[in-house]
């Protein structure tokens, strides 16, 4: 009789504590940037890939479907040891990408040139997610916006 009611008064708490700790999902939208799940990348000032074939750095989205597109804005911070035509050609035109409905990745891709570096200057580039045009998160949920920049370095 007991260990009848042991476990009846157990059941009982566990029933009655069930939903005690539940919160809604997260559900506030965001893009971020990365390669290989990371934030930082390193090319080689030989440039070692073809030149048909620029590198791919992916704009992610993570949101519910969207009926209508989303316009991303991004901006180039090219460091004062790498020239755009000298070092790298961007591929992707302009500074926005659009997300068509149904589509949750985009690319920026960026050709780079075989040519030294000189060590002793900054010689990265930084894509910095800027807008977009619906005011969704910048970079992973969270204070530290991580992922809101991608930053290569030519060495």
């Amino acid at each position: 009789m007991k260990t009848t009611n042991i476990i009846f008064a157990a059941g009982l708490f566990l029933l009655t504590a069930c939903g005690l700790e539940e919160h809604e999902a997260y559900q506030t939208p965001f893009v971020h940037i990365m390669k290989d799940d990371a934030s930082t990348a390193i090319v080689s000032a030989q440039a070692n890939t073809p030149a048909s074939r620029p590198d791919s750095y992916s704009v992610y989205l993570s949101t519910a479907p969207l009926k209508d597109n989303l316009v991303v804005d991004f901006d180039l911070i090219v460091g004062n040891g790498l020239q755009e035509g000298r070092d790298f050609v961007m591929v992707t035109q302009g500074r926005s990408l659009t997300f068509l409905p149904g589509i949750y990745d985009m690319p920026i891709r960026i050709r780079w040139i075989a040519n030294p570096v000189d060590p002793t200057k900054d010689n990265t580039l930084t894509i910095v997610l800027v807008d977009t045009n619906k005011g969704f998160n910048l970079g992973l949920p969270g204070p530290d916006h991580l992922q809101s920049r991608f930053t290569i370095t030519k060495k």
